[in-house]
């Protein structure tokens, strides 16, 4: 069941990131191995920098009353883009709005998937 998540994740991450690429200026990917190698780079930078990231900014992300997690995420975005020849993000908006884009396709994919407690895990 572990490998199903792991796959639909990937999934879900690369029709993001696809998304990001058609609509948001600035966001390009060349193909489509560095389309699936970005959606697991996004996922293990997400699972392993992110949340260091979210508590030494807590503060920060505190006083702006959550806003600051749009930078978060979108530093997210561009560390993905600086660790992988082939996917490039041109600047902080577009960084910002390939994160929203991100974020919006994560949330409906967890809805169709389900959140885990549902299913068991």
């Amino acid at each position: 069941m572990l490998i199903i998540r792991l796959i639909l994740r990937t999934l879900v991450g690369m029709a993001g990131l696809w998304l990001a690429d058609r609509f948001i200026n600035g966001v390009n990917i060349n193909s489509n191995e560095t389309l699936l190698i970005a959606a697991l780079i996004l996922g293990v930078v997400n699972a392993v920098v992110r949340p260091v990231v979210f508590w030494m900014t807590l503060p920060v992300t505190f006083l702006t009353l959550g806003l600051f997690l749009f930078i978060v995420n979108a530093a997210m975005f561009g560390l993905t883009a600086w660790f992988l020849e082939g996917f490039s993000v041109d600047g902080l908006w577009a960084a910002v709005l390939g994160a929203i884009v991100m974020g919006i396709v994560n949330w409906i994919g967890q809805m169709v998937i389900g959140p885990r407690e549902e299913r068991g895990e």
